[in-house]
């Protein structure tokens, strides 16, 4: 493939990725190449002429390969889009997603833009820890995760965001909030495991097999990490300071329960998605 243009590796990679059940090949291989590339989505196909080198096509290959065995494309290709931002995933990492982007704004415009500390619980790629610090005004962003492999994966990510951004950034191994007990902080950001063990055969096989289970499933009817997230949160947050969880819609009254019945929180609310289903809930810590 090393001597091949753009053009060339597009129908070579639609007649190796086509089979049954596959999205149209050649989207999917236009798809692939971009990503690889690092590219806009219709760049291939606006870039057929362009001549691959060797290591593009050896890296087009191995991608291709994955594919084949069912790995998710932006595991395929070892990179995620999130926000503003290019971030490093593979099977250690959940592959952000958009709802979590919605998470990010509304963290930013509840603060303004945001002061103080912010705390990312469950980080693993670093997604929202990172876009707030490259976003907001913080002066501290800490991303905490009971995963060293995921902690990695969010350390390459800090040369996501401006260099000038990279040091207020600091990434913790922990158990929820354990690392920072006896701190005081202005947000809480979470996007922590909510999906019941019992609905598991009912992920996409893109999820199921190839997500990290850790990230993805919880004790108790899904809400074993959100219970125990709650009164941690109340513990290290500032008065008037802010939690920010998303939520599975299934459960989003549930999680907007389990926040007042702590009774250290107000102004508690859920708030929807782009298709309108609740999906985030988000409160104040009480004044003392």
């Amino acid at each position: 493939m090393s001597a091949l243009t753009i053009g060339d590796a597009l129908d070579e990679l639609a007649a190796e990725l086509a089979g049954p059940g596959v999205p149209p090949a050649r989207a999917l291989a236009r798809d692939l190449i971009a990503g690889v590339l690092d590219q806009p989505k219709f760049w291939p196909s606006a870039n057929q002429q362009r001549p691959l080198t060797g290591a593009e096509a050896t890296e087009l290959r191995a991608a291709a390969a994955k594919l084949r065995r069912g790995m998710p494309m932006q595991y395929a290709v070892g990179r995620a889009a999130f926000r503003h931002l290019t971030l490093r995933v593979d099977p250690r990492v959940l592959i952000p997603r958009p709802e979590t982007e919605l998470l990010v704004d509304l963290v930013l415009s509840a603060q303004r833009g945001g002061k103080g500390t912010a705390v990312d619980v469950g980080t693993g790629s670093g997604a929202i820890a990172l876009a707030l610090a490259a976003e907001g005004a913080f002066t501290e962003v800490i991303g905490i995760d009971l995963s060293l492999d995921a902690l990695e994966v969010a350390t390459l990510n800090l040369t996501a965001i401006p260099e000038e951004k990279r040091g207020i950034v600091r990434f913790l191994e922990g158990n929820l909030l354990a690392p920072i007990s006896g701190r005081q902080v202005e947000v809480v950001v979470s996007n922590p495991p909510y999906i019941s063990r019992t609905e598991a055969r009912e992920l996409p096989a893109l999820v199921h097999d190839w997500e990290p289970h850790l990230a993805l499933f919880s004790d108790d009817d899904g809400m074993a990490a959100i219970r125990a997230l709650v009164p941690q949160a109340a513990a290290v947050l500032v008065p008037g300071g802010l939690l920010a969880l998303e939520v599975d819609a299934r459960r989003a009254g549930l999680a907007a329960d389990a926040v007042s019945a702590d009774g250290r929180f107000t102004d508690v609310e859920q708030r929807l998605d782009l298709t309108g289903r609740p999906r985030m809930v988000v409160a104040r810590r009480q004044e003392r």
